[in-house]
């Protein structure tokens, strides 16, 4: 049995909790967006070289998957319980924020993203997030009631996914280039 359905050829798609919307109204976009956070994440992860590094990014994968969950339900639909994003949830992502901060201290200026494979795809997923994070925020200026927990957590983890990145530089050998101080040699020396 192929896993399409065909329902959404016409340019909709299903609700959790039923209804169809457009593809392009704000909910699909910001649930859309954390799909893709996920994925490029996914991407960090397999490039990765760390083991701490790949299970912080498989737990915050799967906080993702719920926060799209959460997202794709219905106007007017309660919000299952398992699928609601929490304090605690924020909690673990600042505890790790601390722990990496601990271990790779950032740099007190911008970063050039490429330093190694894993922490530019890191990079990527944490704008990634970002992008998620300003779609979420859109679909609350758009009338949904969106969990204020699930904006702070978009937004500390792309705070991780940056302490994340420079952890993985550290892990692989190499240093964040620094976005004012960058040279030609700079980068040919990675």
């Amino acid at each position: 049995m192929p896993h399409y359905t065909r329902s959404g050829d016409d340019g909709s798609t299903t609700l959790w909790g039923g209804g169809r919307i457009a593809k392009d109204h704000p909910q699909p976009e910001a649930y859309g967006a954390i799909d893709e956070a996920s994925s490029a994440l996914g991407l960090g992860r397999a490039l990765s070289t760390d083991s701490r590094t790949r299970e912080i990014a498989i737990e915050i994968q799967r906080r993702l998957y719920l926060i799209m969950a959460e997202l794709a339900v219905a106007p007017g639909k309660p919000i299952p319980e398992d699928f609601a994003t929490r304090a605690d949830d924020v909690d673990r992502l600042e505890a790790w924020a601390a722990e990496l901060e601990d271990l790779a201290p950032p740099p007190n200026e911008f970063v050039l993203p490429g330093g190694s494979p894993g922490s530019a795809a890191l990079d990527l997923a944490r704008t990634t997030i970002r992008r998620a994070e300003r779609e979420a925020v859109r679909l609350r200026g758009h009338g949904h009631p969106v969990n204020d927990e699930t904006i702070r957590y978009l937004n500390r983890a792309s705070s991780v996914l940056f302490d994340l990145a420079r952890y993985e530089e550290q892990q692989a050998g190499v240093d964040a280039i620094r976005s004012r101080s960058a040279t030609p040699s700079d980068v040919a020396a990675q």
